[in-house]
């Protein structure tokens, strides 16, 4: 195990009718706050209503930006921006999944910026004394509520790009599941693959000795397994919402990569790619890559580790590790199915048209991954085995 420094700084307020703890919270930071919000759903639910009667009873004052799509855009991040300069913003408020969370750690990093947003996801500018940011999770997938982490859409140049930095931490994440009951079939299976995803990503490593990490990681994933079928059939259940939402947190909050490498991120970079070109469900590319992902990288070298999650989170039985890893990349590749999402590329109308350039995409500051390093031809292959 390599040495670490671990820091979860984000102050989560869990359970039922946390939200009405949200205004003394947010006057530990601020004063005036920058609402955001995506659709309309938090307008059915009255959960809007709910939070603005409290900012107003605490006196605090609020301007809104509405309308974050999924898979942010810059458009929406630069118009935060600006609202938070024009009226002296010194706290944002999210409201809704890991889309407008994603979409206000981008506005906090830029407001005290000068140049554009943008440069913070092409590497040009580097987060610095970002405003404080808190969020009220409505959909248990990205883990955005308790990490520093933050993925924004560009459309005029067809790319999606992350940045990060553990400043933008939200100061506080309150997670009720009971706002997660209207989520729909699909995008509660996405979450739970968004979920599983996050945690193959710091899972699969070449590191020794983390057996703890790997223990904590396989009962992720064994509570996602256990759950996501329970949440997609039975979604007013509270006990599946409660776990998965909990899951959620804790698969992106730092907690199982410790003392580990980086981790490999390259099939997340991958799907990047896919979804900046098509704007498709972030959790549906993963579900349709992972398992393509998982067979590529597969080798004497990687074996061993693919046989251990087979074997600790599928029960398989195999003694030859090639041969476990495969049945757990297919019990993957089941459960998937199993939660209807897509298995193919042309499951969800993308043809191989684009596939030059999301390989090139992908690569575009070299190449990618560290359980096994990827190149342009490797994403490429990726691509073309994902199709059909």
């Amino acid at each position: 195990m390599r040495n670490f420094t671990y820091d979860a700084s984000t102050r989560i307020l869990f359970g039922k009718n946390r939200v009405f703890e949200v205004a003394p919270e947010i006057k530990k930071y601020g004063s005036k706050v920058l609402l955001a919000y995506g659709g309309g759903s938090i307008k059915n639910n009255s959960l809007y209503d709910t939070v603005c009667k409290l900012l107003n009873k605490a006196e605090i004052p609020f301007v809104e930006l509405s309308g974050i799509q999924p898979n942010p855009r810059i458009e929406s991040v630069r118009e935060g921006v600006k609202l938070c300069r024009e009226n002296d913003i010194d706290f944002i408020l999210g409201i809704g999944g890991g889309s407008v969370i994603d979409c206000i750690k981008a506005i906090a990093a830029a407001v005290p910026y000068d140049g554009d947003a943008w440069d913070f996801f092409i590497r040009k500018a580097k987060i610095v004394n970002p405003l404080p940011v808190g969020s009220i999770l409505t959909i248990a997938a990205t883990g955005s509520e308790m990490n520093g982490n933050c993925v924004i859409s560009n459309e005029e140049t067809t790319e999606k790009r992350a940045a990060g930095d553990d400043s933008l931490r939200p100061k506080f994440s309150i997670l009720d599941p009971s706002y997660t009951f209207t989520v729909n079939k699909w995008q509660s299976a996405a979450g739970a693959v968004d979920i599983m995803s996050h945690i193959f990503e710091q899972y699969f490593t070449l590191d020794p000795g983390t057996y703890i990490q790997d223990a904590m990681a396989e009962g992720i994933l064994k509570t996602c397994i256990k759950y996501g079928p329970i949440a997609v059939n039975e979604p007013n259940n509270y006990e599946a919402r409660a776990n998965l939402m909990w899951a959620s947190s804790l698969a992106l909050n730092g907690l199982t990569g410790t003392g580990k490498m980086f981790g490999d991120w390259a099939t997340h970079g991958i799907e990047h790619e896919v979804s900046a070109v098509y704007d498709l469900t972030h959790g549906a590319g993963l579900a349709i890559l992972f398992p393509v992902w998982m067979e590529y990288v597969l080798d004497e070298k990687t074996a061993p580790k693919l046989a251990q999650y087979a074997r600790n989170v599928w029960q398989v039985n195999d003694t030859d590790d090639i041969q476990a890893a495969r049945q757990g990349i297919a019990a993957t590749r089941k459960f998937f199915n199993e939660l209807d999402m897509p298995a193919t590329l042309a499951n969800v109308k993308i043809t191989g048209e684009k596939i030059d350039a999301m390989a090139e995409g992908a690569c575009l500051f070299g190449p990618i991954g560290m359980f096994k390093k990827l190149g342009k031809d490797d994403v490429r292959n990726i691509l073309v085995a994902a199709l059909d």
